[in-house]
């Protein structure tokens, strides 16, 4: 049984009102989950923005680097 099926059987089995408690827990989580997306972009930016490369503004359309990776369009 894998960890996910055994999750939903604990579910299944625990009280009502429980659940909401339950429920207040599993968005908590998901709440961290997306602060950490947000973090890691905001960490790219500062990290493009920071980024003292003259050349990290120079830029090629879709067609030539579709050509320069051999992919058809």
């Amino acid at each position: 049984m894998s960890e996910k099926e055994l999750a939903k059987q604990i579910i299944d089995q625990l009280p009502e009102y429980k659940i909401s408690n339950l429920l207040l827990f599993l968005k908590g989580i998901q709440f961290d989950d997306e602060l950490e997306d947000d973090l890691y972009c905001e960490r790219l930016v500062e990290d493009y923005l920071n980024n003292t490369d003259p050349e990290k503004h120079e830029s090629i359309t879709l067609e030539e680097l579709a050509k320069r990776e051999g992919i058809e369009l």
